[in-house]
């Protein structure tokens, strides 16, 4: 049923869904600092924070399964290309190491959001306000923020590549 993409590459749906969920998170992480550091909104902040954090490990997980048990790996999606073997190959090789620099971002995201959230649900609860784990949790933010836009970042890039050009 979701064998396809539906922004007219030879891709997956969920390739396509990640791909515009990597689009949207930078807008919405913003926007969530806006609403932290100008409004001083921090239930408001939690609330979108918890949410991206949830929707994110779920489109993740089943763009996982996806790629890796329903199509055996990225290299068979960009089979559908039917490129000829040399031009195959050497696509591929062009590619892999595009996404081994994004894995190496993708790979630390999820650490250091669920250490954020984690310590923040604890330290603050339900009704977060500056405390004594202010610092620390905008350092673990900071450099969530920076990995997330960096997963997205190669994440576009090794789209564009495999798929796009």
């Amino acid at each position: 049923m979701f064998r396809t993409g539906f922004l007219g590459y030879p891709t997956t749906f969920m390739l396509d869904f990640v791909v515009c969920a990597l689009v949207l998170i930078v807008p919405l992480l913003l926007f969530s600092l806006w609403l932290v550091k100008s409004r001083r909104n921090y239930v408001g902040h939690m609330k979108l924070q918890l949410t991206l954090g949830v929707v994110l490990l779920v489109a993740v997980t089943a763009f996982e399964v996806d790629v890796q048990l329903v199509h055996g790996g990225w290299e068979n999606i960009v089979a559908q290309q039917k490129l000829p073997e040399a031009e195959f190959a050497a696509k591929i090789s062009a590619v892999r190491p595009w996404l081994l620099v994004h894995l190496v971002f993708a790979i630390t995201t999820p650490v250091l959001w669920i250490a954020t959230i984690v310590l923040a649900l604890k330290r603050f609860g339900k009704n977060p306000q500056p405390g004594p784990h202010s610092r620390v949790h905008s350092l673990l933010g900071w450099a969530s923020t920076i990995d997330i836009t960096l997963t997205s970042v190669t994440g576009l890039l090794f789209y564009y590549i495999a798929f796009v050009r």
